[in-house]
């Protein structure tokens, strides 16, 4: 885990804020901020920006779960919760809320930092998962894109698919963009192809 890491916890009790912050200390973490309670959670979030925020939670309910996720904004950073105790329908809106860690049981020292690596880990892969996700969305919407411009070059020029395609992809390549691009230019400008 970086040692340069800037990491925000969220603890109401000062003697377990003081032993979080002491266990961090000594594994190299040396930018941790301690908040007292949730309240201020929103604020402290803009002013500090932490790369990762450790929360614990004696018994939190489904509305202050919301209100930590909004405040933390888990798709950004990594989020860590740890609560006394918990039930399926909290375990399943943590999970919902996007947090990287959901651990219930008491936070011990040693449990801290392999519970803030899973929580990295599992954030950048989720991360990444989303990341691919949106290509794979955008790559789906450009080839509906494309396939509508050939439908349309199809039906006004009475030519086939690969006629069609090809004249797409000579045109993009003489003005130098991408099909994609082309489409949407051509819809803004006429909403049809040139003859």
């Amino acid at each position: 885990m970086d040692a340069d890491l800037k990491i925000l916890v969220v603890e109401p009790d000062a003697d377990r804020a003081r032993q979080i912050t002491d266990a961090l200390v000594e594994g190299g973490n040396r930018d941790v901020k301690v908040l007292g309670d949730t309240t201020g959670l929103a604020r402290m979030m803009s002013q500090m920006d932490p790369d990762l925020v450790l929360i614990d939670l004696a018994n939190p309910s489904r509305d202050l779960l919301e209100q930590v996720s909004a405040a933390t904004d888990p798709q950004s950073r990594p989020v860590a919760l740890f609560v006394d105790k918990s039930d399926d329908l909290m375990t399943t809106a943590a999970i919902e809320a996007g947090l990287s860690a959901y651990v219930v049981g008491v936070m011990n020292a040693d449990r801290i930092r392999p519970v803030l690596i899973t929580a990295i880990v599992r954030f950048q892969l989720m991360s990444q998962m989303r990341s691919e996700l949106a290509a794979a969305k955008k790559a789906l919407e450009d080839r509906k894109t494309i396939d509508r411009a050939k439908g349309l070059l199809m039906r006004a020029r009475s030519i086939g698919v690969d006629e069609a395609y090809t004249l797409l992809r000579g045109t993009a390549c003489f003005l130098r963009c991408r099909l994609r691009w082309l489409w949407d230019f051509r819809v803004c400008q006429r909403r049809s192809m040139p003859p």
